[in-house]
């Protein structure tokens, strides 16, 4: 791979307006564009309604989708203006063509600003609610990999078909930010899965966007890493927008479990000092009266010491980083990776497993397999009988968007494209609206 390619400013579906470096408009760069249209998005709104951990409280501030989405884009940018000085060092042709370290901030922002725009209501509970409903009904005929695709909900797909499609607002990304985002650039179902390479522990596209996919690797030149099935290395900055998230929810949602009191300040306090080592100065932190602002600042360092570590292992392995032959995350290379990972195991058996956060994963199986239980039934009726379907399928198909009960998409599509049209519409609905909306569905509310 070359980064010539790999930061192509071209955007999807408008190459034929493809402008040059360096006639670019002097107010904002192509990069800064994206971040910009996906600030204003509507998907990436909707991520102020959606649990990041911790159930939203009644009566005090923990993260959302939406905030944590912008303190990792945050982070990114850092991450990426780190990366960008050495490789601009490293490779002068990149300055020749009007490159700078900025760009390399701009687009791991923007693709850090994405990475949770899939996610479903109620956190990775949702995923699994979502994919659990089509282990319970009948295969209809559909490719199996096509079927795969539904019975496996990935949070990071649903995030690239939100990016591409033009229905949700028809963003239009440059190619180097769509690269980025793609943390797992493979499809679902895999003859040869490689466990070793973090790259494939998920997938990143559903076959409904394979051909896009297949197109923004070409232009950004990634390597195939096989003949039969679609798989490719990382794009580069890729361990840039992962590493930016792993800082943030390690750190972040320990803070965000203090004020929610599942641990402790002394808890905190035990976790996050080891990272600091020498800098660590309890003296300092007890001239602080204020309990919330002693764990702000030792957020704000643990962070800063993260940023630099990840941002050196990177530099370490840029060569073969470009060369695709490194495919593990930067935060499990760090000199800190053992105090990491205690933090990740103790929010694991403490946080994302306290009983705030299973109740909310308990309702998310209720409701999110029971919408789609009543919207597919009724869209399949609606689909096959038209307006002589059932007369609540028909009311209930009324409900739904336009776009999916048009009956020139139900003539010409598959169950699995209807599907993934529900899909969207559920994945995409906050937290509070999802259980509305069953309420008012099931009868129970009016």
């Amino acid at each position: 791979m070359n980064w010539l390619s790999l930061l192509s400013h071209k955007r999807l579906g408008t190459e034929h307006k493809y402008i040059p470096l360096g006639k670019q408009a002097l107010s904002r760069s192509e990069f800064e564009v994206d971040f910009d249209r996906i600030i204003f998005s509507y998907p990436f709104r909707r991520l102020q309604d959606k649990t990041q951990v911790v159930p939203l409280p009644e009566f005090d501030f923990v993260h959302t989708r939406l905030t944590h989405s912008l303190e990792v884009s945050s982070v990114g940018r850092s991450l990426g203006k780190l990366a960008g000085n050495h490789i601009l060092g490293v490779h002068p042709e990149l300055t020749e063509a009007g490159y700078s370290e900025f760009d390399f901030g701009a687009i791991v922002a923007a693709a850090s600003l994405t990475h949770d725009i899939g996610n479903p209501p109620f956190g990775h509970a949702g995923e699994n609610a979502l994919s659990e409903y089509f282990d319970k009904i009948d295969v209809p005929d559909i490719t199996n990999k096509e079927w795969y695709d539904l019975q496996h909900f990935e949070g990071n797909a649903q995030g690239f078909r939100i990016l591409c499609d033009p229905l949700f607002q028809d963003l239009k990304l440059t190619y180097a930010s769509l690269g980025a985002f793609a943390k797992y650039p493979c499809e679902s179902m895999l003859a040869e899965r490689d466990q070793n390479r973090k790259s494939q522990k998920k997938y990143g596209f559903y076959q409904s966007e394979k051909d896009i996919f297949n197109s923004i690797a070409t232009e950004l030149g990634l390597h195939s890493l096989s003949t039969s099935d679609v798989t490719y290395v990382r794009h580069p900055l890729v361990y840039l927008v992962e590493a930016a998230d792993d800082i943030c929810y390690l750190i972040i949602d320990l803070e965000d479990a203090y004020r929610m009191k599942v641990i402790s300040y002394n808890q905190f306090v035990e976790m996050v000092a080891p990272l600091l080592g020498n800098t660590f100065d309890m003296g300092k932190l007890n001239k602080m009266n204020d309990e919330n602002q002693q764990i702000g600042l030792l957020r704000a360092m643990a962070i800063n010491h993260l940023v630099k570590e990840c941002a050196g292992v990177f530099i370490q392995n840029e060569s073969a980083i470009l060369m695709g032959d490194f495919d593990k995350a930067l935060s499990d290379m760090i000199p800190s990776a053992s105090y990491t990972q205690q933090i990740g195991k103790y929010s694991f058996q403490h946080i994302y497993n306290s009983q705030k956060v299973l109740e909310i994963q308990a309702a998310g199986f209720e409701v999110l397999p029971g919408l789609m239980e009543i919207f597919i039934n009724a869209l399949e009726d609606y689909a096959v009988n038209g307006k002589k379907a059932a007369a609540k399928h028909v009311n209930v198909v009324r409900m739904m968007p336009k776009h999916i009960t048009n009956e020139d998409f139900l003539n010409a599509s598959s169950f699995y494209n209807r599907s993934r049209k529900i899909l969207d519409f559920v994945s995409g609905l906050t937290d509070k609206y999802a259980v509305s909306l069953y309420r008012k569905l099931k009868g129970i509310q009016f």
